[in-house]
């Protein structure tokens, strides 16, 4: 079969080969054998569904080897809070749509996903039971991509911290290192993907909650571009937020994106269309690229010896690849983007709580809320409209700043986070103000810009350190420009592959 698959013929036929770049599976099973989970592991998610279209494996072996697996390692691990498993095996015997993923297994994170009949606790004691009566947009086109959807991931309270702890489920320890975090906010996720239990997972990303896990727990992991994909027709929308994955391959993250994007009825803010097809894209290797070198990040806090390492081997690879890398300085006051987005995000939180009284008929109490999530409804309790519009206008000022820096540089490059992976318990929402702050200053030193200027990131498995941890670097590309990153990924899958460096777990 022909690399020049497109999308239509994608979701017409729902399968496309290995030949994309940088993932070698194993291609086929010996006849009649049934699948181990050694050979799960082995192929990507759209391996998986070559499999079954080609009738080497079957939906419900699929499903029943992730559902084992998650019974294996999840005691360890606690990744996954909602078990969906006798959902999942109805709407496989009910039969399944013909996608691009059809058979293979996956999870929604618990955080702004609705699947009707199901619970979305967003991490939160106040949000417990909390039953959604409709399905997201995003959740719907997940289905008609033939994924069987078996479970939700762990998050932590409202997504609000870069670690996935609380006190609702616990710790979520990262497969790589028990005593360490997964990241977050999208935790629960990383760490099913990076365990095996699945080839791929849902996230969110409001401050680099798609990305930080992907940097913790050896994955890709792209934020796409605001309004690249919906967040309706219910659910709360923000600016800073957007919905994507985690996943082992590019291809998989390239192939979702193409399945899930697109604008729904009622959508204002919607993103460029994009050059062709993301699969076509990662297959593609791009022209010498202009990447500019972020070393400082805006808190201008200190950046730990193996993230430095990281990225200064990453911009070595990409010259290697014929791209021209220079060092720059971001043109942003931190004071002023930390004060903006504190605002942003913080007003978000109270209409969140503000919500959820409404359904509940009565008023939050401490006691509903983790400590640090307490504090911060009740000082965002007291901005104003005025502060509120005055911070949306410093942001999207800060959004042009970068958009004219990038007319001289086509992708941007930094860590993805400060540090490795940190003890789990650091970034807990329950502790002092005081010492969370002292930790979590630089947790999204880096990647809550493009958050902020809407532009799409991705955060891209390149280095361990030498106790074995994962540290990612990320690129950032113009708004749209999705699929620059996936070209430049591809390339990169292929020249320093990552797909067969398992967790030890």
């Amino acid at each position: 079969m022909s690399q020049q698959l497109n999308r239509r013929d994608l979701l017409k036929q729902g399968v496309t080969l290995a030949a994309v770049a940088g993932v070698q599976p194993v291609l086929g099973l010996s006849s009649g054998a049934a699948m181990s989970f050694p050979e799960y592991r082995s192929h990507d998610a759209l391996g998986l569904a070559q499999l079954v279209q080609k009738g080497d494996v079957s939906a419900p072996e699929l499903l029943e080897i992730a559902i084992s697996r998650a019974a294996s390692v999840n005691p360890s691990i606690n990744c996954i809070v909602e078990e969906l498993y006798d959902y999942a095996r109805s709407a496989v015997r009910a039969g399944l749509p013909q996608g691009p993923f059809t058979g293979v297994p996956f999870m929604l994170k618990d955080l702004g996903m609705a699947l009707k009949g199901t619970v979305t606790t967003n991490g939160s004691r106040f949000y417990q039971g909390a039953r959604a009566d409709y399905t997201s947009t995003v959740v719907e086109r997940y289905q008609r991509a033939g994924l069987v959807i078996f479970g939700k991931t762990a998050s932590p309270e409202f997504g609000g911290t870069p670690t996935t702890e609380s006190l609702l489920f616990g710790e979520t320890r990262n497969p790589w290192d028990l005593t360490r975090t997964t990241g977050g906010s999208s935790g629960g996720s990383a760490a099913a993907v990076a365990t095996g239990i699945l080839p791929m997972a849902n996230g969110t990303d409001g401050g680099g909650s798609i990305r930080i896990p992907a940097s913790c727990c050896g994955l890709f992991g792209m934020k796409p571009s605001r309004g690249r994909v919906p967040s309706g027709p219910k659910s709360l929308s923000s600016t800073m937020s957007a919905i994507h994955a985690v996943s082992r391959s590019v291809r998989d993250s390239a192939v979702l994106l193409d399945a899930s994007c697109g604008p729904e009825p009622g959508q204002t803010t919607i993103a460029p269309s994009g050059q062709g097809d993301y699969l076509t894209a990662v297959s593609r290797a791009p022209k010498a690229l202009r990447i500019g070198l972020i070393g400082t990040p805006i808190t201008h806090s200190p950046v730990d010896p193996e993230c430095v390492n990281a990225v200064s081997n990453a911009a070595k690879l990409c010259e290697d690849l014929g791209h021209h890398v220079s060092e720059i300085q971001l043109p942003v006051d931190p004071e002023e983007f930390f004060a903006s987005t504190r605002i942003i995000m913080g007003t978000g939180t109270v209409v969140q709580v503000s919500n959820r009284e409404r359904q509940l008929g009565r008023e939050v109490t401490e006691n509903d809320l983790e400590p640090i999530i307490w504090q911060r409804y009740q000082s965002s309790r007291a901005y104003t409209a005025e502060q509120l519009w005055d911070a949306q206008q410093r942001i999207e000022i800060t959004a042009q700043r970068i958009a004219l820096l990038q007319q001289d540089y086509d992708l941007l490059l930094s860590p993805t986070l400060a540090t490795p992976p940190v003890k789990l318990g650091k970034l807990s929402l329950n502790q002092d103000n005081a010492a969370y702050e002292k930790e979590a200053i630089s947790a999204s030193a880096f990647t809550m810009l493009y958050n902020a200027t809407g532009q799409p990131a991705m955060s891209v498995p390149l280095h361990w350190t030498p106790a074995g941890l994962p540290v990612g670097v990320m690129f950032a590309g113009r708004y749209g420009e999705e699929a620059l990153l996936y070209a430049l990924a591809g390339q990169l899958e292929q020249a320093n592959p990552w797909f067969n460096k398992l967790a030890p777990l």
